[in-house]
């Protein structure tokens, strides 16, 4: 059984940690790729089902997890059947959950320290798709920024659910607010987590195409200010590829990304073909010079 359970905070740690679902391996870094300005750092590996979708970081250290067996089965049977890469802000749990193909909104959760759940739907704008591929609430928890499947020249914002005085104080309609315009299109977006005020990480899980070079490359975004709920544009820059190991073959796909700001660790999930999709790897990385 997975030491990872459905929303269940877990430590950092160096050891071997028991089960088949969470060997921790730090420092054996060899094989590992370097994305740019960023060192290997470690691997853990964790179960999909209750960890595959994204994690998140506290300002204690110890992790959150996502996967679909993390989604409550209230949620479930009120049509929210995936939920994405998550975030943390405050202490609060912020995720991002989406419905079926004939969806006309999309929901994120906040989930309180001490267990109460708030709902945050957000009716979908004119040509706005469904996807709901993640949550990464910016450094002064004003900002929630979101993303869509498929090619995408945007990010989408929204005032942070919850903390953000202009939302419901216990749940509700959730409107957009300025977009991120980017500045070279991106696809497949699963995850992306602030890194500073004016820079996030994203993890894509794009093939090696047109639009990069690199397959399911890590991509920074830099802005040129804090958010402030006006639109802005982003200037994207390719990082280079998360590694692609497994003793299985075919093909692999990214999840989610944390920067854990405490401890200076970028996390970036990817999980492995065929037989060994049971599991999820996580790559972990520090910025070159730190």
């Amino acid at each position: 059984m997975s030491p990872f359970r459905p929303g269940i905070r877990t430590r950092r740690t160096a050891t071997a940690l028991l089960g088949a679902v969470a060997l921790t391996v730090l420092g054996a870094t060899a094989a590992l790729a370097d994305p740019q300005g960023w060192v290997p750092a470690g691997t853990s590996r964790v179960d999909s089902l209750s960890g595959g979708e994204g994690l998140a970081s506290f300002d204690d250290g110890s992790l959150v997890y996502r996967g679909l067996g993390t989604i409550p089965l209230t949620l479930r049977l009120a049509g929210w059947n995936h939920v994405g890469d998550p975030d943390t802000a405050r202490g609060d749990v912020f995720d991002a959950y989406q419905g079926g193909d004939d969806a006309t909104s999309k929901m994120f959760a906040v989930t309180t320290p001490d267990g109460r759940r708030y709902q945050y739907a957000h009716p979908l704008d004119a040509g706005e798709k469904l996807n709901n591929s993640f949550a990464a609430v910016s450094p002064d928890a004003q900002w929630l920024v979101s993303g869509e499947w498929g090619d995408q020249s945007r990010l989408q914002v929204f005032p942070a659910p919850l903390l953000n005085p202009s939302t419901p104080a216990t749940g509700g309609t959730l409107p957009q607010a300025g977009q991120i315009t980017l500045d070279h299109p991106v696809r497949d977006i699963q995850g992306c987590d602030f890194v500073t005020a004016r820079q996030l990480v994203c993890a894509s899980d794009d093939a090696a195409t047109d639009l990069w070079p690199d397959a399911r490359p890590l991509l920074r975004v830099d802005l040129p200010h804090a958010l402030d709920g006006s639109q802005v544009t982003g200037h994207v820059t390719d990082l280079g590829p998360l590694p692609q190991q497994s003793v299985c073959t075919g093909t692999f796909e990214t999840e989610g990304v944390d920067y854990d700001p405490q401890a200076g660790i970028l996390r970036a999930q990817v999980i492995s073909p065929g037989a060994c999709k049971i599991n999820t790897t996580v790559y972990a990385y520090r910025q070159s010079g730190s």
